[in-house]
């Protein structure tokens, strides 16, 4: 079926374009595979996404997800001890958040633009939660999206997106090794002299798989019996390392 759907897409890519004029943009977009597994082995992913607009322009790619609440903590040396002093929750914050644009965002529409659609990490619009003092949000803000660009999780520059013909375009989607699991929205732009004239989304899921998925499973749905587990293991170890360093 996916074959198929693929065959269906690349036709549509290579189809010439219609006579008649289009009265707003038509973009046909998929994705390699709507779904990463992570095992043992994971060592980080590309996704292949690919489509067609139906006239010239820019077409940018924001990938993100999934949300969940982060808690920023500043530390501050007391008596000679680094130790966490000031703490700001944010809620709705995307554990990644890949962009990819056909040029730079700069150049293809204006920063009331960028900011209203959230195109791009330092543009996010991540709330605080109870917390009045604003310029002290943004800089737990902007130290949360440094956090997470080290991380690879957060795009610095946006990657490229190709365009040939005036019409077909793709972009490698790149997941490094520590993608959180969960689910993730793709959403492809279309920009014309500087306005989103059509935008198509699509959904993908990152998850565990193998035995790395029936440990996680089974960690949390029986936490009390895997924790008593974990102990045993861990006493084990230690007895048998004694052992072994004994007898040496």
């Amino acid at each position: 079926m996916k074959i198929f759907r693929h065959f269906i897409i690349l036709g549509l890519l290579l189809a010439p374009a219609p006579a008649v004029a289009f009265s707003s943009s038509s973009l046909v977009v998929d994705l390699s595979s709507n779904q990463i597994e992570i095992k043992t082995d994971f060592t980080g992913t590309n996704l292949l996404l690919f489509g067609a607009i139906d006239r010239k322009g820019d077409v940018v790619v924001v990938v993100r997800g999934p949300l969940r609440q982060e808690i920023v903590r500043r530390k501050e040396r007391v008596a000679g001890i680094w130790i966490n002093r000031a703490a700001v929750t944010f809620d709705g914050v995307p554990g990644y958040n890949f962009v990819a644009s056909s040029r730079p965002l700069s150049q293809i529409a204006s920063e009331e633009t960028l900011r209203r659609l959230q195109i791009g990490s330092e543009r996010l619009r991540l709330k605080p939660v109870g917390l009045a003092d604003e310029s002290l949000a943004a800089e737990f803000r902007t130290g949360l999206i440094d956090l997470k660009k080290r991380e690879a999780l957060y795009s610095g520059k946006p990657g490229q997106v190709s365009i040939r013909s005036a019409k077909l375009f793709r972009a490698d989607l790149k997941f490094p090794s520590n993608v959180p699991t969960g689910s993730y929205t793709a959403e492809i732009y279309h920009f014309d002299s500087g306005k989103p004239v059509s935008v198509s989304r699509t959904k993908l899921s990152v998850q565990k798989a193998g035995v790395e998925a029936a440990i996680y499973n089974y960690a949390h749905e029986h936490s009390a019996l895997y924790g008593i587990v974990a102990i045993l293991i861990a006493l084990f170890a230690g007895w048998l390392g004694g052992v072994i360093f004994r007898k040496a």
